[in-house]
């Protein structure tokens, strides 16, 4: 991730980047070491955008798009139950029965949150936010990225300033774990 432009750009860049992950999650057989692998991608491109959005995206919502905090509010609602199916992936074996229902639930849980973010969220934060403002949100965006966590932490505060303050330091002890491991290396 970290695509370039400005904030609109940049996080529909990430939505097209999880729907291919998500084809060849579905297009491999079940149980094969590939699987965890796409499935660790998958966790960690949706886990750095998701904290990205809501450090920055989310809180420029609630300040700058008439009913904002509704829009924002169901928008981490969203996430949450995301992440609450991320962390299920993380502990589930590509052989387990339940790896294929919790794929899908996930598959469908993200295919409803990026066309509600691209049909009411973004279009409503253009027509409110100068060109200048969505360059910078984009840039903050991607410097969030690269700071966030890599692996769901659903008790983790949401919200600013606690969830400013706390991922960059679970952005660094995910990194280095996903290091010696060598999780998301393929």
């Amino acid at each position: 991730m970290g695509h370039g432009g400005h904030v609109i750009a940049e996080l529909m860049a990430d939505h097209r980047e999880v729907e291919e992950i998500f084809s060849r999650i579905e297009s491999m057989p079940d149980g094969a070491q590939q699987l965890r692998d796409l499935v660790d991608e998958v966790t960690i491109e949706l886990v750095r955008h998701s904290v990205a959005e809501e450090q920055h995206l989310y809180p420029a919502v609630r300040e700058y798009v008439e009913g904002g905090d509704r829009l924002a509010d169901k928008e981490l609602a969203d996430h949450a139950r995301v992440e609450k199916i991320l962390k299920q992936l993380e502990r589930t074996d590509t052989n387990d029965p339940q790896m294929s229902p919790l794929l899908h639930q996930l598959m469908d849980e993200v295919s409803t949150h990026v066309q509600d973010e691209e049909n009411n969220l973004f279009p409503a934060l253009r027509q409110a936010c100068s060109n200048e403002m969505l360059d910078d949100l984009g840039d903050k965006i991607r410097r969030a990225k690269a700071m966030a966590p890599t692996r769901p932490h659903p008790s983790a505060p949401d919200t600013p300033p606690a969830n400013k303050l706390l991922a960059p330091g679970a952005g660094l002890v995910d990194r280095a774990r996903d290091f010696i491991t060598g999780r998301g290396k393929s």
